[in-house]
């Protein structure tokens, strides 16, 4: 089954220091493949958009804060026949994008998500962020039975087919474990070891907040 055109789709607030490494890597790995890039920009105040724009993606104004609004402007605006996901600081390993869309293809599947831990180096993620993940990951598979490792993982490759019947209502960090919540329940969906590197440019995630927010709202969809 053919894959079609990609869409990538990368968040940005104040990314200036990584996205245009961001994009030649999309650009190197999709060569020769129909695709796009889409930046959905949460309000830069640094030359984010600028590079962005010079590098060739789309750029797309989100006034409203948030990982999972941004996400949820780039399904709405995409056009590809499958979506993939990455942050813009250079941690999700773009290279790997085409396997993971040829994978979705041979395999007939319509949803995957990436396990950040099986191939993680060194300095990518502190001590807090790992048991934090370990937490997260394990409610989510005790609450919603699904075999997953890595909750939190913010890349992942998709069919935008699949999107209207996934019911996706966080505007946070918690789009991410929903996200997937949703795909393993109504999808075919699958997770898979991907390389993870320590990131360009300033941590934007807040441990202790977005992890407890998240932990709640496993809780709040489950019941």
């Amino acid at each position: 089954m053919s894959s079609g055109k990609v869409s990538v789709i990368i968040p940005t607030m104040n990314e200036e220091k990584s996205i245009g490494l961001v994009i030649d890597e999309v650009r190197k790995a999709m060569e020769g493949r129909p695709h796009e890039i889409l930046v959905v920009d949460t309000n830069s105040k640094d030359r984010t958009r600028e590079i962005a724009t010079s590098k060739g993606a789309v750029v797309i104004d989100e006034p409203r804060r948030g990982y999972g609004r941004a996400y949820r402007t780039g399904f709405e605006k995409a056009t590809g026949d499958v979506i993939a996901t990455l942050d813009a600081d250079l941690t999700y390993p773009a290279p790997e994008i085409p396997a993971l869309v040829d994978l979705l293809a041979s395999k007939d599947l319509d949803f995957i998500t990436t396990n950040r831990f099986a191939m993680m180096e060194k300095g990518a993620m502190g001590l807090k962020h790992r048991l934090g993940n370990w937490v997260l990951s394990a409610t989510a598979r005790v609450l919603f039975r699904i075999r997953i490792k890595d909750s939190q993982s913010g890349m992942w490759v998709f069919r935008r087919q699949i999107l209207s019947g996934l019911s996706l209502e966080s505007d946070g960090m918690a789009l991410s474990e929903e996200i997937k919540v949703e795909a393993f329940k109504k999808a075919r969906a699958i997770e898979v070891p991907i390389t993870y590197r320590a990131r360009v440019g300033d941590v934007k995630l807040n441990t202790w907040g977005d992890g407890i927010g998240n932990l709640k709202y496993l809780f709040k969809k489950r019941f």
